[in-house]
């Protein structure tokens, strides 16, 4: 990784004057980003596991182990049910669909827990001024999408047994998690901006993040609610990707494009805003630091 990272910072500091109209440098420029990017969000896997016994593997278990106290809790102890077209499903399934759910939530809830203090925790990269900053987010975005993506083939078996097959309409599901990248980049980029100016950001995201979770249809269908609330649980970041993905991947139905495309669209919004923010206000990162 560290002589990844001082390839690419030896070539922006080397590099020429980029003349009008040649594209060549400005593409290489980005191949090297993606490569940086690419390596950080491995050395961050790696180190998370490195030192225990299991390694790796714990991305594996914990997602199963979290599954069967879901199953236990919601299922036995309260007896929770999932209401879906007029019937309730039995335990296994409530706790499959309330899988599905966290899943897509974890991946912003990740993202924005880490954001206020990720310019902090690589000050080192700060007084680098070549280093790209900005890519630190897609890097956080990167780390929680490999758990998601465990967290979905641990959900797969589950589906099989609890919910009679895996639909054919899973193969959606990129189009269903693209905008919600997006948009935890959008605020990702605007919390670690805020975050390295306010530290006290920091101390409350994880509230936030709480908040967000229990007041997104997670452990509730969005149709649990009286109809003239049903509108504001749009407003959260996560309703419209939670919702949609559980349309296919638990019910094989195809996702509601006209939500996803205005979700979509918000979302690019938050993606420029967060980003042109972070760039406008990084030059003070290493005043601060």
């Amino acid at each position: 990784m560290r002589v990844s990272s001082l390839k690419y910072l030896s070539f922006l500091s080397t590099r020429p004057q980029k003349a009008a109209g040649d594209s060549s440098q400005g593409k290489a420029q980005q191949n090297s980003k993606q490569r940086l990017t690419y390596e950080l969000v491995k050395r961050e896997i790696e180190s998370r596991y490195r030192g225990s016994v299991l390694g790796i593997v714990w991305s594996m278990i914990t997602p199963l182990l979290m599954l069967g106290v879901y199953t236990f809790v919601f299922g036995t102890v309260f007896g929770a049910r999932w209401t879906e077209a007029g019937t309730q499903t039995p335990p296994a399934q409530f706790a499959v669909i309330l899988f599905a759910g966290l899943i897509v939530y974890q991946i912003f809830a990740e993202t924005i827990i880490r954001a206020p203090m990720l310019m902090i925790s690589h000050s080192n990269y700060v007084k680098k001024v070549v280093f790209p900053l900005e890519i630190l987010i897609p890097v956080a975005i990167g780390n929680a999408l490999f758990h998601a993506a465990v967290s979905l083939l641990i959900l797969l078996p589950f589906l099989l047994l609890f919910m009679g097959g895996i639909p054919w309409t899973i193969i959606l599901l990129p189009i269903v998690i693209a905008p919600l990248l997006l948009m935890s980049a959008g605020v990702g980029w605007f919390l670690a901006s805020l975050g390295t100016y306010t530290r006290d950001i920091g101390q409350f995201i994880g509230t936030v993040a709480t908040a967000i979770l229990f007041l997104a249809p997670i452990f509730f269908p969005s149709t649990a609610l009286p109809v003239w609330l049903q509108p504001w649980l749009a407003l959260n970041p996560v309703t419209v990707p939670v919702e949609q993905a559980r349309e296919v991947l638990i019910f094989g139905r195809l996702p509601d494009f006209n939500d996803l495309t205005s979700y979509a669209l918000v979302s690019v919004v938050f993606a420029g805003f967060g980003f042109l923010w972070f760039q406008k206000t990084r030059k003070g990162f290493a005043d601060v630091l």
